[in-house]
């Protein structure tokens, strides 16, 4: 009974992490999308059919089926959590990558999105 639990919580942290994993991927893949919106192009078709484009709905894509395979592992609720994760980090990555700054509205809303994170978590 005791080693049971103990697998069932491996499998958990194996489903959190596989989550986890591809937040962080999906967060990377937005930042590749706006470093691709920055950038002119001869022609508007090459707008949405160049490699950074193509690379980053891919990511995407596998980011999403990764999530899947997450979900049938791990309580909804915490899937809620993890994704909204996504927001903080990609406003850390763009100011890494793409030297954006951190504004005042942005800081106050990644604040409110914590804070409704930890609000959901105390709850659950």
């Amino acid at each position: 009974m005791f080693l049971q639990k103990i697998e069932k919580l491996r499998m958990f942290n194996l489903y959190v992490a596989v989550a986890l994993f591809s937040v962080v991927l999906s967060s990377l893949s937005q930042v590749l999308l706006k470093k691709s919106s920055g950038e002119t192009k001869k022609h508007w078709v090459f707008e949405y059919l160049n490699p950074k484009v193509v690379i980053a709905y891919c990511t995407i894509f596998i980011c999403m089926l990764l999530m899947i395979f997450a979900f049938t592992g791990m309580y909804y609720r915490y899937g809620a959590v993890i994704e909204s994760l996504a927001y903080l980090l990609i406003m850390l990555f763009s100011r890494i990558f793409l030297k954006e700054k951190i504004t005042k509205r942005r800081v106050i809303g990644n604040v409110i999105i914590v804070l409704g994170v930890i609000i959901f978590t105390l709850s659950i």
